[in-house]
């Protein structure tokens, strides 16, 4: 237990130092995603948010409104994934990923588990 103290403090004095820097890093990020076919762009923010659509003219040969949202839907999804991904790595010098993932997936029960199995304690 005494050890996992020491990580958790190392943990902390480093997120101190080195956070305001890596929150500013991660903020910036842009992700953008091309859909398979080339004709839907997606660049989102750090939190997922749409920054910017590109739609291909192509598009217009075969109007299909329901596969045209689809495609933009899943794009977005892609970018968002990316940009998440992108955010972890940011802060994995002083976060192991698992738990950021776990925290950014707002998966509070393996976030508790991990705690308690670190920790030797039963749930």
């Amino acid at each position: 237990m005494r050890a996992y103290a020491e990580e958790l403090r190392d943990m902390f004095t480093r997120l101190q130092d080195e956070g305001p820097a890596l929150h500013a890093k991660a903020r910036a990020v842009q992700t953008t995603e091309t859909s398979p076919d080339g004709l839907v762009s997606v660049t989102v923010g750090a939190r997922g948010e749409i920054v910017r659509l590109d739609l291909d003219p192509r598009i217009y040969r075969r109007p299909d409104a329901r596969k045209l949202a689809d495609t933009i839907a899943e794009t977005a999804r892609k970018a968002a994934a990316a940009a998440q991904e992108r955010i972890v790595k940011i802060f994995e010098p002083v976060i192991p990923p698992e738990h950021f993932r776990a925290h950014l997936d707002g998966d509070v029960e393996t976030v508790l588990a991990r705690l308690t199995d670190q920790m030797g304690g039963d749930r």
